[in-house]
């Protein structure tokens, strides 16, 4: 009994790493990180480049949510919404952590590597912009903005890892999905207004309130469904793209019915379950429409 709980202990705590940084929500990086590899591609990369991707994607991923973890746990510890999670509780330590986020970073540069030389030689910047996006709610309310420059390194890492380059239509295709992260987060941003103001934590709901916050919020997800529609009529894709292009703009439009000013308790449900339809609709039909 003794060696088979010794041998489980380490699969538990990984676990429990995976369970910190919410791994399972990869799902909102990875069809736009697919999704600028097949429009590159104009279809299927190679399995390497794949392959490849897959491993870069989540390694930043798992980096930036590590360092977030790392870098408030303390505001983490003080806020009731989050003093449950693993490292305000003891849980995890901090060199734990601190090793899952060495490893992404190991992890993220050598696939950049295996890509091509554009994509080694911005992938230093990626992630300082990835861990970096969590110091700037310390002193700008812009933090939204930056939480989805992070994300949108998704789209623009595919396409770049395929081609070599970064076109004008993969630049458009980023910032869509910044506006669309950042508007979110404008959202997720409203439940903690009070916990900000006491704490020095900057936000668009605390420089303009939670009414003038989600004006914003649904300003830059009309950015995002007019930047994805410009992908598309940019690139010439067929019809199916704009098919799901329409579909995700009307999950856009229902985030915004069934969550308010005054009633943000659906909101796990819109983050949770909308937000991921979104990201796969989008590159699903997007694929689809290359071969239309």
């Amino acid at each position: 009994m003794t060696t088979a709980h010794t041998g489980s202990a380490p699969i538990a705590k990984f676990r429990l790493l995976l369970a910190a940084i919410r791994f399972e929500h990869s799902v909102f990086a990875l069809p736009f990180a697919y999704l600028g590899m097949v429009l590159a591609s104009d279809g299927l990369p190679t399995w390497w480049q794949f392959v490849w991707i897959t491993i870069a994607m989540v390694a930043a991923r798992t980096l930036a949510m590590s360092a977030n973890r790392l870098i408030d746990v303390e505001h983490d510890t003080l806020n009731p919404r989050t003093a449950a999670r693993a490292l305000p509780t003891g849980l995890l330590k901090r060199g734990e952590m601190l090793a899952m986020a060495s490893v992404s970073l190991a992890l993220f540069l050598a696939a950049a590597a295996m890509l091509n030389t554009l994509a080694l030689a911005l992938a230093p910047v990626a992630a300082v912009v990835v861990v970096g996006y969590s110091y700037v709610k310390r002193f700008s309310w812009l933090t939204h903005f930056a939480l989805g420059a992070a994300d949108a390194i998704a789209p623009a890492g595919g396409w770049i890892a395929v081609s070599g380059t970064l076109p004008w239509e993969a630049v458009l295709l980023s910032f869509g999905v910044a506006m669309w992260i950042g508007g979110f987060d404008i959202f997720y941003a409203c439940q903690d207004i009070d916990f900000d103001k006491k704490h020095g934590v900057h936000s668009i709901p605390k420089r303009f309130g939670t009414v003038g916050g989600f004006w914003v919020a649904r300003g830059m997800h009309l950015l995002t469904s007019m930047a994805l529609l410009g992908v598309g009529l940019l690139l010439g894709l067929t019809w199916p793209y704009y098919v799901g292009w329409a579909i995700a703009s009307a999950l856009l439009v229902y985030e915004h019915w069934i969550i308010s000013p005054k009633d943000l308790s659906r909101l796990n449900a819109a983050f949770f379950s909308v937000n991921g339809y979104i990201a796969v609709i989008v590159f699903g039909f997007a694929f689809l429409s290359l071969y239309v």
